[in-house]
């Protein structure tokens, strides 16, 4: 077990360190108000503890991703785990505090309004359009997938189309109501189950000294699907997830002081990372590549899960953890559409003071979302996978102007951007879903669209330096009436 407790040490230990560098690089200003205060409507901005906004982050975040995902990239044997632990220590806790405080500082805006600042008007629309598509299709994946594992517990004569309409009841009170009635007065409740979940997983593959494959280079998958671009596809939550960008301009609207940041942002893609490591084990640890990869045929990840859960916890803790699972993914359906409403709403301009206006923008998605689950879960997950990449590879790209804007080592972001934007294009270029062409080509093709990006952002940063650029709105408290 020396890989894997190795691993979440140096997660442990990236957090108060890599992310006390970037927190010093970015600059907090304590004595800033932040959005949550300025802006406040008790309906999105509204201030609440650290805590508090630290449990809904991570419940925003996590969804089935750092389950499903590290369950499906165990495949490839024990190089899945660097990737959790580099991708999230260098890439994904980078992209999601960025995108988070830089969203504080531009008056809790989403990412399309950021892009739109930092990238060009254009990058606004396309950002925008690219956003909503990937909620929806995170929110129709969310409620499939928990209701697969809701309906494996229940007894045979509640269909799947009542356990799927009563998840939709949920969301749509979620999206609708202020974030401080529903989102959150359930969340910490959420919150324990997923910690009995983890925790349980966890202590048990510790305390029966489970036989987790130690590291390896080596390409363990079993129909010998290659490790790059894939990989970097497959597992998102628990490494980097574009996801994480929509979700954090939710919590960057409730939260009371910037230097709480870290902990909200970067901490808690650290602790998703933990989750990610402990199901990746698990399934490693449990089946032979070919036993999985069978049972993945056979039930999908959700099948993995219960059969984990059942053989490590028993039936009354097995049922914990997965209740535990199914917390995740409903805690980022919710905040999908949310997110999604709020990011229309801004984008056209209409304040979500009245339920009214909150009502007619976030009905069509859900009309949408329903329709989109008639559609094959594998062929949706392929979709989620690319779409969420390629959001993260945008907000990198976004940390990254802002930070050379400051004048300040953009590095830490320009270097995962760069990465990420060879992984999509490759994928998109190759994949069946994509352009199907060989994969020779799709790493020229993509080498060629990196190389421009680089030379693209090199290009816009100098211009832009030279002209000067506005990169923070000033935020003032508004006197009490």
């Amino acid at each position: 077990m020396i890989t894997f407790i190795v691993s979440i040490i140096i997660l442990v230990i990236g957090y108060f360190t890599y992310g006390k560098l970037i927190e010093k690089l970015f600059g907090v200003k304590e004595q800033r108000p932040t959005p949550a205060y300025a802006k406040k409507d008790d309906v999105d901005y509204v201030p609440m503890g650290t805590w508090k906004n630290s449990m809904i982050q991570l419940l925003n975040i996590a969804g089935v991703g750092p389950i499903f995902g590290p369950i499906m990239g165990a495949l490839y044997g024990p190089v899945a785990f660097l990737w959790i632990v580099l991708g999230s220590i260098f890439a994904g806790a980078v992209h999601d505090y960025l995108t988070g405080m830089i969203s504080i500082r531009n008056g809790g805006a989403h990412l399309p309004q950021l892009a739109g600042r930092f990238l060009g008007k254009t990058m606004k629309h396309v950002v925008n359009a690219f956003s909503v598509l990937l909620l929806l299709l995170v929110g129709t994946v969310f409620v499939t997938a928990p209701a697969a594992l809701i309906a494996d517990l229940t007894p045979a004569w509640i269909s799947l189309g009542v356990i799927i309409a009563a998840i939709f009841v949920y969301y749509i009170a979620a999206t609708l109501l202020p974030v401080d009635k529903i989102i959150g007065k359930v969340y910490p409740l959420f919150g324990a189950l997923l910690l009995i979940s983890a925790v349980g997983i966890g202590g048990s593959l510790i305390v029966t000294g489970a036989d987790i494959p130690e590291i390896t280079l080596a390409n363990l998958h079993p129909d010998q699907i290659p490790i790059f671009p894939l990989l970097f596809l497959t597992i998102s939550c628990g490494a980097l997830s574009g996801f994480h960008a929509t979700q954090s301009p939710i919590i960057s609207r409730t939260t009371k002081n910037e230097k709480n940041g870290r902990k909200i942002f970067y901490g808690m893609m650290i602790l998703e990372a933990i989750i990610a490591m402990i199901w990746a084990a698990a399934a490693m640890s449990i089946f032979p590549a070919g036993e999985l990869n069978s049972i993945l045929a056979e039930s999908g990840p959700a099948g993995v899960v219960s059969e984990v859960s059942m053989l490590m916890l028993g039936s009354i803790g097995g049922t914990l953890a997965i209740l535990g699972v199914i917390v995740l993914p409903i805690t980022s359906g919710d905040t999908s559409f949310r997110s999604a409403r709020m990011i229309i709403a801004d984008y056209i301009n209409v304040k979500q003071l009245k339920i009214t206006n909150r009502i007619w923008i976030a009905l069509p998605l859900f009309v949408v979302s329903i329709a989109l689950t008639q559609i094959d879960f594998n062929i949706l997950w392929r979709y989620f996978s690319w779409a969420n990449q390629s959001t993260a590879m945008i907000a990198l790209w976004v940390g990254a102007m802002y930070l050379g804007l400051q004048r300040k080592p953009h590095w830490v972001a320009t270097l995962p951007a760069i990465f990420m934007t060879m992984v999509t294009f490759t994928y998109i270029l190759n994949a069946p879903i994509g352009f199907g062409l060989s994969m020779n080509i799709s790493y020229m093709g993509a080498g060629l669209v990196t190389a421009a990006a680089i030379v693209a952002f090199a290009y816009t940063l100098r211009k832009r330096l030279a002209g000067g650029t506005e990169i923070e709105v000033d935020e003032k408290v508004p006197a009490a009436s």
